[in-house]
């Protein structure tokens, strides 16, 4: 037998290992102490309430989509609290929850008329939930060939919240319910968007499946630029979420990104071209039922258009970016072609869905270090819109007046491992972000809030003649 001195040290060590891979075991609803606090923006003084504040991986959902619970109250986000895990956070009491358990890939969509998260799981995946928030790798670093059905899951967070808070967990599937499956040979990826009903899920298709669709004598588009992406075909699928029902939508002959859908309309689904830069024709819009697909913006060779989002029942704000000097890829060849430069018209673009009309609404002053939006949003009520530039600070812009402010420097943290992709809340009241002000390496980012001004919010608006 063991001298009582020696088990005792084994059982602290027993227990060390344990705290220490929790996170690796949580099952879905742990909770996680609050890391909520409120700190000054060093530049402009604006209160920053840091809803994470330690250095464990997080990241907001892409801009795209939803980033509240339809209550208002949770934000959902990414995490390697639990690697391959997502996690919510209540923006009241700072609370922290798991929201999986068994992984998923790619985008996290949220509900707006129920407390419900949609994603898409994929079997290699599942099968090692340790990746599952990316795509899963061999040792060799090679892709991991999914093992079955892709499948689309949809999680109870009321359920899951209120078991989470009285302690009285139950088992995953309680909460977690597959909606349905996805053939293999569909090539389905991450890139998923809610309808607004409730009813539909969209999803990118693999170009197997999308070469079945396309017309005959279809150019099939290459990559374009020095990313090696962009090249065709892909597709559009959608799931019926009652039944499981999935059905193919549309074939385009290059690569799809960025799918994301009209939180007011049914069925108005807006997407990309993605090449990783600047693309022939980056924005798309097409309906549910395949019909009326055209390019949502007509850009000229020289615009470098990007990072396109639903803002209002009939807006999408664009980026038009002026990152990169005047002349660029006429003196001598360029492998992004002559774009993206400030002698042309350049700034954040509000394009409207139904007339087709655009407007630039605003733009980083001339000579401003932060160079040209880059990442943008706006309100739902269409009084404001936002961007990130080129030093990863944020700006506000009064859409009824033109008056435009930096809101945050946010340390301007270009070391931090993602730009901070702002997007409003449904009340228009704030902008969620994630950046790395508080970190120690500069580098690990962490969920933010910041809110548009009180004076801001009391200005009166005009209706429009």
């Amino acid at each position: 037998m063991l001298p009582k001195r020696t088990l005792a040290v084994f059982a602290l060590f027993v227990v060390s290992v344990f705290l220490q891979n929790r996170s690796a075991l949580a099952q879905i609803g742990t909770r996680f102490p609050s890391e909520r606090q409120v700190v000054s923006d060093p530049v402009t003084g604006v209160p920053l309430t840091f809803l994470t504040s330690k250095p464990v991986g997080d990241s907001k959902i892409y801009q795209t989509h939803h980033q509240w619970a339809s209550d208002g109250e949770w934000v959902v986000f990414r995490s390697s609290r639990v690697r391959g895990q997502a996690m919510a956070v209540n923006e009241r009491t700072g609370d922290i929850v798991q929201v999986t358990e068994g992984g998923y890939s790619g985008m996290l969509c949220l509900a707006d008329h129920s407390m419900s998260l949609y994603f898409l799981r994929q079997p290699a995946a599942a099968a090692a939930p340790a990746e599952a928030s990316a795509a899963a790798k061999t040792a060799k670093g090679e892709p991991v060939a999914p093992t079955g059905p892709a499948e689309i899951v949809r999680v109870d967070l009321a359920a899951l919240f209120s078991d989470s808070a009285s302690g009285h967990l139950k088992r995953a599937d309680v909460y977690e319910k597959v909606c349905g499956s996805i053939p293999m040979t569909w090539g389905a990826g991450g890139d998923m968007a809610l309808d607004c009903t409730e009813e539909f899920a969209y999803f990118r298709v693999g170009k197997e499946e999308a070469a079945r669709h396309l017309a005959p004598g279809t150019k099939i588009e290459s990559t374009f630029g020095p990313r090696n992406m962009g090249a065709g075909p892909t597709g559009l699928g959608k799931m019926n979420l009652k039944t499981g029902e999935v059905s193919f939508i549309v074939a385009v002959p290059f690569q799809i990104g960025h799918v994301q859908t009209n939180p007011w309309v049914p069925g108005e689904i807006v997407f990309c071209w993605e090449t990783g830069g600047k693309s022939p024709q980056r924005t798309w819009t097409v309906r549910a039922d395949g019909t009326g697909l055209r390019p949502l913006y007509p850009e000229a060779g020289y615009e470098w258009i990007t990072h396109e989002a639903v803002v209002t029942k009939d807006e999408v704000a664009i980026a038009i970016l002026a990152h990169r000097a005047p002349g660029v890829g006429v003196d001598k060849p360029d492998p992004w072609g002559p774009s993206g430069s400030g002698d042309h018209p350049t700034g954040l673009g509000i394009v409207n869905l139904r007339t087709r009309e655009m407007r630039i609404i605003g733009q980083v002053p001339m000579g401003n270090p932060g160079r040209s939006v880059w990442h943008v949003n706006g309100s739902p009520d269409g009084r404001w819109a936002c961007a990130d530039d080129f030093l990863y600070r944020l700006w506000l812009i009064d859409r009824q007046t033109g008056e435009m402010m930096l809101l945050a420097d946010l340390g301007h943290l270009t070391t931090a491992a993602d730009h901070i992709h702002p997007t409003f809340s449904a009340d228009s009241t704030k902008i969620e972000i994630q950046c790395a002000l508080l970190s120690e390496n500069k580098r690990s980012m962490n969920i933010c809030i910041v809110p548009v001004p009180e004076d801001w919010l009391k200005r009166v608006r005009q209706e429009k003649p």
